[in-house]
Parts: structure tokens; sequence; C-alpha cells
């Protein structure tokens, strides 16, 4: 039995460990994540066509494990922070995942206004070390 325990408990550090260093992929300095069409204030009607921009990083698929590369995740009306910030990305209408490398999208929101965030994950969805984060903007969407 305390052979067991010891084995179970070794087994959750290594496994803890792990989920730590996932986070640390690093990001260069000097990188910059942002809107190209968008700004803060914009009114907006659907569909609402958003264009990524990165600069000092390049944009790979989500699986790619390359230097100084990730790919887009579009944040609405939430935020990530804290110990988020070691962890995958959600997948949900809340995260948007660009895991193919897409650097545009077009989508519909409910009229009224809107946060948005652009939020560069690695090849595992976890944001790099430190974040490459847009800043947050608020659009309306008419």
């Amino acid at each position: 039995m305390k052979k067991i325990a010891i084995g179970f408990g070794a087994a959750v550090l290594a496994l803890a460990s792990f989920a730590a260093q996932a986070g640390e992929t690093p990001a260069p300095d000097g990188v910059k994540l942002y809107f190209v069409n968008l700004k803060d204030g914009d009114t907006v009607k659907n569909p609402v066509t958003i264009q990524f921009g990165l600069a000092g990083m390049g944009v790979a698929p989500a699986g790619t494990e390359k230097e100084n590369t990730g790919h887009h995740h579009l944040i609405i009306d939430e935020t990530l922070e804290g110990e988020e910030l070691n962890e995958a990305i959600p997948a949900d209408d809340n995260h948007k995942h660009f895991g193919g490398g897409q650097t545009e999208t077009t989508i519909e929101l409910p009229a009224g206004t809107h946060t948005l965030q652009l939020v560069l994950g690695d090849w595992s969805h976890i944001p790099h070390n430190p974040p490459v984060m847009s800043e947050k903007i608020t659009v309306t969407v008419e």
C-alpha cells in the first residue's frame, strides 16, 4: 500500500512539474500584438471583420513547436489573467482559437458594447512568457 502511495505521489509531482513548465514558452522582447483595422471606441456593423497584427514574432499553426512563433486567440467580453495565463486558453464563444495560423476573421456579435483582446498562444494554446497580448479595446456593434 505504501509503495502505491509513493508512486502515485511521484506521478502527481511529475504531472505538476510538466504543467508548470508548459506555460514557459518564451516570447522575445519588443513583441507587439494589435488589431489592424479596429481601434478602441469604434462602432461597427455585422458581420465584423477583425484583422490581427503581430510584430516581432511569427505565426505558426497550433501544434507547431518553432521558436518565436504562436497562433492567435480572440478574447470576447472576457479577461485572461493570473493563473489562467499558465493554462491552455479555453475554446468557447468568448475564447476563439485560430490554430490554423489565421490572421483575420469575420464574426457576428450581438448588438451592443463588447471588449476584444488578442492573445498569442504557443503550440499548445498556452500564452507565452511573458504573455503576448494586445490592448483590450471596446467596440459597439450597431
